[in-house]
C-alpha cells in the first residue's frame, strides 16, 4: 500500500488483517449448507466469529460472521441482530461491506458478506501514520459512505479504525452495523438516547446522557479517525478512562507539527464539542482541504432499481418474496412517480432512488421496499411495473394494498369499463 510513513511503533497485526491473504484449497474444510466452504478464522468478538469462506459455485471469497442464537437470547440482543440485518440489506454502496445473504440453523445465524482482502485499516495505521494525501483519500471514502447511510436514515454509532476494512484495491469498506440506529428510533425530543460506542471515539454529548443527534456523533467519530490517520495516535487518550472522558468533554487536542493549516481547520470543526456548531456532511464536502482530488462515487442505478435474485433471505433463513404488479396508464410518468413520492412521504418513508421514470421507496426499517418503473407502451399509454417486498405484513397490513394502490388506482387505464391491471 503506498504512502504509509513508518515511525517507531508497535505493529501487532489483528487476526482479521493477518488472515486476509488468499487461502489455499486445503484451508477450506467445513461445508456450510452445500453453498460455502469455510476456512480460516478472521476475528472474533463477544457474540460472533468471522471466517474466510468461498462460494462453492462461483469460487468467490466471502466473509461469514457466525452468531450464536443462545448468546443473543441470553444477552437480550435479538432486536439488535434483526435491526443489523435489516440495515445491511438496504445499504448498497462501494465503500460499505455488502451483505450477500443470511442463513440460519437451530443454533446459529450466518451473515454471508463481502470479503475485504486488505484487512483492517487499524492494522495499517499501527505500522505508521499515513501521508496527508492518503489520509484525505480514505477520509473522502469514509464521508461518502457515512453520507449515504445518513440519507437512508441509518446512523452507525461505532465508527472506528477497527470497523474500517480495505478491499483488494486498497479502497475503504465500512463494516459492523451492530450498534447502528435508524431514524425510527429517534424519540419525540428529536434525539437518540442509547449510550453506545467505543470510548476513544465517543462524542462529548453522549457523555452528557441528555440525548444526541446520530449524524453529529458519526461526524465526531470521523474526526477522530482522520486525526489518527494523519497523526498515528488518538487525539484524546489516557490510561484512566474517566480522565480520557474529561479530555473529550473539554475537546482540547494538539495536531502534530506536520499537519497542514487546511487540515487543522477541518479537524477543529470536526472535533467541535458543541454538536450544534459542529461541521455538517454538506459543509465537509465543501471544505477546500476535503475537495482536493475528490471523486464523486457514481450512483449504482442497477442496485437502486432492482431486487437481487428477485428475493432476499431473511434472518430465519427463509425467503422474502418480491411481488410484481403491472398496470397501464395514460398519465405522464412524472405524475405517477410524484404520487408515489407523496404517499411515501405521508407515511414517513424515504425516497432512496430516483431516475427519470423510476422511483424506489423504503420504509419500516427496511421491511418495506417498493420499486416502480415506467415504460412507454404506445404514444399515449405507459406500463407501470411495481415490485414490492413486505416483510412480516399480512394482506390486512400491506402498505401497498392499504396505502399506495388506492392512491394510484385513479391512474389505471380503463377500457370498456375494465381496469387494466395485473
Amino acid at each position: 500500500m503506498p504512502e504509509i510513513l513508518h515511525e517507531e511503533s508497535s505493529s501487532s497485526s489483528s487476526a482479521a488483517a493477518a488472515a486476509a491473504t488468499a487461502a489455499t484449497a486445503g484451508d477450506f474444510k467445513l461445508n456450510l449448507f452445500g453453498k460455502y466452504e469455510v476456512g480460516k478464522l478472521l476475528g472474533c468478538g463477544a457474540f460472533a466469529k468471522v471466517y474466510h469462506a468461498r462460494d462453492v459455485r462461483t469460487r468467490q471469497s466471502v466473509a461469514i460472521k457466525t452468531v450464536s442464537k443462545q448468546k443473543i437470547l441470553k444477552g437480550g440482543f435479538t432486536v439488535h441482530v434483526k435491526r443489523e440485518i435489516s440495515i445491511m440489506r438496504r445499504l448498497r454502496h462501494p465503500h460499505i461491506v455488502r451483505l450477500h445473504e443470511v442463513l440460519a440453523t437451530k443454533t446459529k445465524i450466518y451473515f454471508v458478506m463481502e470479503f475485504a482482502k486488505g484487512g483492517e485499516l487499524f492494522a495499517k495505521v499501527s505500522k505508521g501514520r499515513f501521508s496527508e494525501d492518503l489520509s484525505r483519500r480514505y477520509f473522502q471514502q469514509l464521508i461518502s459512505a457515512v453520507e449515504y447511510c445518513h440519507s437512508r436514515g441509518v446512523y452507525h454509532r461505532d465508527l472506528k479504525l477497527e470497523n474500517l476494512l480495505l478491499d483488494e484495491n486498497w479502497d475503504l469498506k465500512v463494516t459492523d452495523f451492530g450498534l447502528s440506529a435508524v431514524s425510527d428510533q429517534i424519540r419525540p425530543d428529536g434525539f437518540l438516547h442509547t449510550l453506545c460506542g467505543t470510548p476513544a471515539y465517543v462524542a462529548p454529548e453522549i457523555l452528557e446522557k441528555k440525548g444526541y443527534d446520530g449524524a453529529k456523533v458519526d461526524i465526531w467519530s470521523c474526526g477522530i479517525i482522520l486525526f489518527v490517520l494523519n497523526a498515528g495516535y488518538l487525539p484524546f487518550s489516557d490510561s484512566n478512562l474517566m480522565a480520557m472522558y474529561r479530555k473529550i468533554y473539554k475537546g482540547e487536542f494538539r495536531c502534530p507539527k506536520w499537519t497542514s493549516h487546511g487540515l487543522k481547520l477541518l479537524l477543529t470543526r470536526l472535533l467541535d464539542t458543541n454538536p450544534q456548531t459542529r461541521i455538517s456532511i454538506e459543509q465537509i464536502r465543501n471544505d477546500p482541504w476535503f475537495r482536493k482530488g475528490f471523486k464523486e462515487v457514481k450512483s449504482q442505478l442497477d442496485d437502486e432499481f432492482q431486487f437481487k435474485n428477485s428475493s432476499d433471505t431473511n434472518h430465519d433463513g427463509g425467503r422474502d418474496k418480491v411481488d410484481v404488479e403491472r398496470f397501464v396508464s395514460m398519465e405522464p410518468p412524472e405524475r405517477i412517480t410524484r404520487r408515489i413520492e407523496e404517499v411515501a412521504k405521508s407515511e414517513g418513508m424515504r425516497i432512496t432512488g430516483k431516475n427519470g421514470a423510476a422511483v424506489r421507496v423504503e420504509g419500516q426499517n427496511g421491511n418495506f421496499v417498493l420499486v416502480a418503473e415506467i415504460n412507454r407502451l404506445t404514444e399515449k399509454l405507459v406500463i407501470v411495473e411495481v415490485k414490492k417486498r413486505e416483510i412480516g405484513a399480512g394482506p390486512e397490513r400491506s402498505m401497498w394494498k392499504q396505502k399506495f394502490k388506492p392512491q394510484l388506482s385513479g391512474f389505471f387505464y380503463k377500457h370498456d369499463g375494465q381496469v387494466s391491471s395485473s
